[in-house]
């Protein structure tokens, strides 16, 4: 049974979500999956909402002894819905939608210093709040994050609310999951995980192509992370996977921390037609990546790339040398 706001008293909710933070709250359904804890109010339009990055994540793992930098637009990603339900009396049925996203951050801050989660603040400024017929039609946020009391960096994103009756207006045929699920095409193979920083083939979102630097979009609607549940587009998440994973095969073999993306959503990535994602080197420090599908761009993204500090690389030990003398 879904929860809805109206199940409980305002009192009551507020207690609830002060501990923790019910799947239906963020658009989960495996209650694994939540990383927000708890949310206040501060003043009009500011909030404060704290997260816990678990250890071992079965896809948003630690990688050379740091955090996985998704795990911030994860975050961010789950307050969208959050913030909408309970500050602004958004009802559960209606869509957010990403139309921009950035950040930008101190890799240092995502350094992993013990073996507990990382707790994680956010304070949360809204802005630009705009309501229609007495509902939240867009908002931009704009958050201060901060892990172990560690200052990470700043996120910035802005999304439009969609209630149910606008919703198949604007989706038209694609509104309905299940035939825009049957219609996709057939999962590409996967391009190799360490071309990527991936360790596993089932978690690599990009597939090769005769170009470099060219890869086709994969949608593998049996990822228990990126389709937690059925959608009738390609979720944001996973085109923002595919724009880091296309950062690590532009960047080469070097290890890098993506420490920053500036992300524009411009339409929706469709279930039936291929998705080119394309890389570039636009400055010794940063890729330019697209997503583009039927000769459109859907997705554009300039992604920061920090390297690896070689303290944080793994050692290989030393091998003894076996030749017969």
């Amino acid at each position: 049974m879904s929860v809805t706001i109206a199940d409980v008293r305002t009192r009551d909710l507020h207690d609830l979500l002060a501990t923790s933070v019910p799947r239906q709250f963020v658009h989960k359904t495996v209650e694994s999956e939540v990383l927000l804890t708890g949310w206040f109010p501060v003043a009009p339009d500011r909030f404060r909402v704290t997260a816990r990055w678990p250890v071992g994540h079965a896809f948003y793992a630690q990688v050379n002894g740091h955090h996985d930098p998704l795990l911030i637009a994860e975050s961010v990603r789950q307050t969208v819905p959050l913030l909408s339900h309970v500050a602004y009396d958004v009802p559960f049925g209606h869509r957010q939608t990403w139309s921009t996203f950035r950040y930008e951050i101190d890799p240092a801050a995502l350094a992993v210093t013990g073996a507990a989660p990382a707790e994680v603040d956010m304070d949360i400024v809204c802005s630009d709040v705009v309501r229609r017929a007495g509902r939240l039609s867009s908002v931009r946020m704009a958050v201060d994050m901060r892990v172990d009391g560690r200052h990470l960096g700043r996120v910035e994103t802005a999304f439009a609310n969609l209630a149910p009756s606008v919703y198949p207006r604007l989706r038209g045929p694609y509104a309905d999951i299940d035939e825009a699920v049957r219609r996709s095409l057939p999962l590409a193979p996967p391009m190799a995980p360490g071309r990527v920083a991936r360790a596993r083939f089932a978690d690599v979102v990009v597939s090769p192509t005769n170009t470099a630097l060219r890869m086709q979009l994969r949608v593998d609607h049996s990822h228990p992370v990126l389709f937690d549940h059925p959608v009738d587009h390609a979720p944001g998440m996973l085109l923002l996977e595919a724009a880091r994973q296309a950062t690590h095969a532009a960047a080469g073999p070097r290890p890098v921390i993506a420490t920053a993306m500036d992300v524009a959503f411009t339409q929706y990535v469709e279930f039936d037609a291929p998705c080119w994602i394309h890389a570039e080197v636009a400055a010794a420090d940063s890729i330019r990546v697209r997503a583009e599908q039927n000769g459109a761009d859907a997705f554009t993204a300039l992604v920061t790339t920090t390297p690896v500090p070689q303290a944080a690389l793994p050692r290989i030990p030393a091998q003894r040398d076996r030749r017969v003398r």
